[in-house]
């Protein structure tokens, strides 16, 4: 999208268009399309078309909001989901922050959060085309007073007078994610440095970093929303007493910790627990070992099992009725004998594919099992069960 086409879309007959396609049915738009071409220039028709498809595709993060809001396609695949950067800019607000710079902030989610945190932003980009698009979402929201758009290379920005800084460094390239932290734009030790001479910071980076590539003087958060892992954090300037925080969403449930080792593994007992993705990510699992009384089924994997049923949102808690020696023919009849009929199946540390055992299984009946393939004390294993 070009930045003229995206100008258009702010003019009368920009949001006129617009808001003919609140309801836009993709099966439709090439007749659509022909009709509106009729009465609008098609460069606006298909700009408008565009930011349509964009809308619908922002739901997921956004939800309904995202009919008011604009994008860009990378926008859209890189913006913070509104739960996450809620839950970010509530950490921002208690600290105390008043003014922060928003560095690389793109379409501008991060900002209209922190924006109704109460907290004054500089939205930095140094695309053209995002500053525009984040400028009108200031806008749209009813947030301008709140939210200065600036484009600029953010290592030209004078940080002095800035409360916090947030960086989400651009983790995509041309042939798509980039998995160097210092071939982020900036690189990863820009950033750092960035937050270090800041009085509080926060750093977004990739859930999959490596704990070595974590500063000893950060605190490092992952956060997961409806069960998904969506990001990790650097916090800076937090004085956290532990060095790894898992955070939990919706809810907002965190389990801090690090420093312990790791849990013993033992025989499957009558409770398997199935840590949370921000839990194992954040290497926390020996702290819900111990809030379940737990030991691991593998020392090499993040399963628990435990006597005790512990109610606790950092893990899923299943009843197991059967533990075998991994065999596609017994889990068959098996699964007969029982009536078993929906069958779901999870994995850790098994080559089979979920789907091609589901397959071979061909369950009928009225009831459901929940399948682990997994290892026990090195050994391939099926433990039977469901959720409690």
């Amino acid at each position: 999208m070009e930045i003229e086409s995206f100008r258009g879309l702010l003019t009368d007959e920009g949001q006129g268009l617009l808001a003919r396609l609140r309801e836009y049915n993709p099966g439709e738009e090439l007749a659509l399309a022909t009709r509106l071409r009729r009465d609008h220039p098609a460069e606006l028709v298909s700009a408008a078309l565009g930011q349509a498809r964009l809308r619908q595709r922002a739901r997921a993060k956004f939800g309904g909001e995202a009919d008011r809001m604009y994008f860009t396609p990378d926008g859209v695949e890189q913006a913070t989901r509104t739960a996450v950067a809620e839950w970010r800019a509530r950490r921002f607000a208690e600290l105390g922050v008043a003014r922060l710079a928003d560095l690389c902030c793109g379409v501008g989610g991060d900002a209209v959060a922190l924006a109704r945190a109460g907290i004054s932003v500089l939205a930095v980009d140094r695309s053209p085309l995002a500053c525009a698009v984040a400028e009108a979402n200031a806008r749209a929201l009813g947030l301008a007073e709140l939210i200065e758009v600036r484009c600029a290379d953010v290592a030209e920005v004078d940080l002095a007078g800035f409360d916090a800084v947030f960086t989400d460094p651009a983790r995509r390239g041309a042939r798509g994610r980039i998995f160097d932290p210092e071939a982020y734009s900036p690189p990863l030790s820009w950033a750092v440095a960035a937050g270090r001479r800041s009085r509080y910071a926060a750093l977004k980076i990739a859930p999959g970093v490596p704990h070595e590539a974590v500063p000893e003087d950060a605190e490092a958060e992952w956060v997961s929303d409806g069960g998904d892992v969506k990001e990790a954090v650097l916090w800076f300037g937090t004085e956290a007493a532990q060095p790894h925080r898992a955070t939990l969403l919706p809810g907002g449930h965190t389990l801090t910790g690090g420093r312990l080792a790791d849990p013993p593994a033992g025989p499957v007992r009558r409770h398997l627990y199935e840590p949370d993705g921000a839990v194992i990510r954040a290497h926390l699992v020996a702290e819900v070992a111990e809030l379940v009384g737990g030991t691991l089924i593998d020392p090499t994997i993040a399963y628990l099992t435990s006597d005790a049923l512990v109610r606790t949102p950092y893990a899923t808690a299943y009843e197991i009725t059967d533990t075998l020696p991994f065999n596609v023919k017994r889990l068959r009849a098996l699964l007969r004998q029982r009536g078993v009929g929906t069958v779901v199946v999870k994995k850790r540390g098994s080559a089979v594919e979920p789907e091609e055992l589901r397959r071979k299984l061909k369950p009928e009946g009225p009831h459901s099992c929940t399948v682990f393939l997994t290892r026990v004390a090195g050994a391939p294993t099926m433990l039977l069960g469901h959720p409690v």
